[in-house]
């Protein structure tokens, strides 16, 4: 689960508690309450642990781990990562993840003796929970003979403040397994462990487990970009140009600063039932887990509609109004998109927009944002109507769709930035005519500290052509009229 929660300090500007600002619709904390019902409530009576690790946080904006500790029925770990003035968090249960990896989880102080386990761990081990944890000297009496060399091997590694990760051969419930452990501690200053952890799996089926250890492992155990995460998930990105029916596509996403996490920026490339392709790129405002939910509800649900209609304007007339409809659940929700049709047998295109930058066109070397059609952002006029433009596209031809984070900058205006642009695509058409795509989206590769990049980039292909060097050649002896 996800939520965004910011610092209520003290009078020294230490963090003393966190507020819910925002949670994922499945949030659900110990003590019952879930989703919505969390907003404006303290984390210090849900999930008692961090602090100080949440005050490095924000105050570096470097990502952390919190735990694995134990609360309540359960053992959690958190990671957390700076957005903006708060964090955002995303928790995990490590008693849900022993189920689905068939995974133990223990804790041992060293200081007071004290030993819990997680349920699995009991059933790994095929012990009676009624009895307590295994013993140091049950444990090795469990272990085959063979392995007690690469036992003592761990310890040594062990005292030398390493983290420990060994398999061996257990004799238990009347069978052998093999359990691999992988164990760290919170040590004092002479190196001395004082808290040790450990994760305990069954790879007895070691083809299977492997393959689940490693994804509960960078669960639990790395510093992952949680936005970049999420990102692939829900807007996967071909590494390599894609082909469509009389056209080659390439697409990059661009995510911005460290501070910003998973966008609404997204985009459409696929085959219509008729022969069409249908293109798009769309941008919903903020970031976050409201602004990623909405997004990929828009690119879904346009993918869906597009079994009805090809029409531009007719989808964008049914984004918006499913983005009203979910503007009344998070108010001062708004996106913007643009929607194209090519018809490879015409050799056109059909478009409309909503509140969306205007693409841009490059044609016998020379590149001009075409004029847009009326068409308001989606989810503010419930009737808005999106007329739809017509446009030649034929080889020579190539088309630039994008979000605003590729034109708008916080060292430039719009303006600039927009002409920035038109010079690249320009530069990148005379640079590689054979590879244009591909040379264009090398030099589009810079960041947007403030805001998320998607960049859709199309020119028409066939069987023979693929150059655009006699195309340019032509337009040196002839200006060619470009669409405004």
């Amino acid at each position: 689960m996800c939520g965004y929660l910011t610092a209520e300090r003290d009078s020294a500007g230490r963090i003393v508690d966190l507020i819910w600002q925002a949670a994922s619709p499945g949030a659900a904390t110990p003590d019952g309450r879930r989703g919505r019902q969390l907003i404006g409530e303290r984390a210090s009576g849900q999930f008692p642990a961090g602090w100080d690790v949440y005050q490095d946080v924000l105050e570096s904006g470097c990502p952390a781990a919190v735990g694995p500790f134990r609360y309540g029925g359960g053992h959690y770990t958190v990671r957390a990562h700076r957005l903006g003035h708060g964090l955002l968090l995303s928790w995990s249960k490590l008693d849900e993840i022993d189920q689905f990896a068939n995974l133990g989880w223990g804790e041992w102080d060293l200081v007071t003796g004290d030993v819990f386990w997680s349920e699995n761990m009991y059933r790994i081990y095929d012990r009676d929970p009624r009895l307590g944890p295994l013993t140091a000297a049950e444990t090795d009496a469990l272990i085959e003979p063979g392995d007690a060399t690469m036992i003592r091997a761990a310890l040594d590694a062990y005292d030398h403040a390493s983290q420990v990760d060994v398999t061996v051969r257990v004799a238990t419930g009347g069978r052998a397994k093999q359990l691999r452990t992988v164990a760290d501690a919170v040590r004092d200053a002479a190196g001395r462990p004082l808290r040790v952890y450990a994760i305990v799996q069954d790879v007895t089926d070691r083809e299977n487990d492997t393959r689940r250890l490693a994804e509960v492992e960078q669960q639990l155990a790395d510093e992952h970009d949680l936005a970049g995460r999420l990102q692939r998930i829900i807007l996967p990105i071909p590494e390599q140009p894609i082909e469509l029916p009389g056209l080659k596509v390439a697409l990059r996403y661009l995510p911005a600063g460290q501070e910003s996490f998973v966008g609404g920026d997204w985009y459409q490339a696929t085959r219509l039932r008729d022969g069409s392709v249908l293109l798009a790129v769309g941008d919903v405002a903020g970031h976050g887990t409201p602004a990623a939910t909405t997004m990929a509800q828009l690119r879904h649900a346009l993918r869906a509609l597009a079994v009805t209609t090809g029409d531009p304007g007719i989808l964008l007339g049914h984004l918006n109004r499913l983005t009203c409809e979910l503007e009344r659940e998070n108010p001062e929700l708004s996106a913007t998109a643009v929607v194209c049709r090519f018809d490879p047998t015409a050799g056109e295109i059909t478009w409309a927009q909503a509140g969306h930058p205007p693409p841009l066109l490059s044609r016998g070397g020379r590149t001009v944002p075409l004029e847009r059609p009326p068409g308001p952002i989606l989810g503010v006029v419930d009737d808005a109507v999106y007329p739809t433009q017509r446009l030649p596209f034929r080889i020579g031809d190539l088309l630039l769709l994008y979000t605003d984070g590729l034109v708008e900058h916080r060292h430039r205006g719009p303006d600039d930035g927009l002409a920035h642009v038109i010079r690249t695509v320009d530069d990148a058409v005379h640079a590689s005519p054979q590879q244009p795509l591909a040379q264009l989206l090398a030099r589009l590769q810079q960041a947007n500290p403030d805001d998320d990049t998607c960049i859709l980039a199309a020119r028409p292909v066939t069987g023979e052509t693929r150059d655009l060097r006699h195309h340019l050649r032509a337009s040196g002896s002839r200006r060619q009229t470009l669409p405004r």
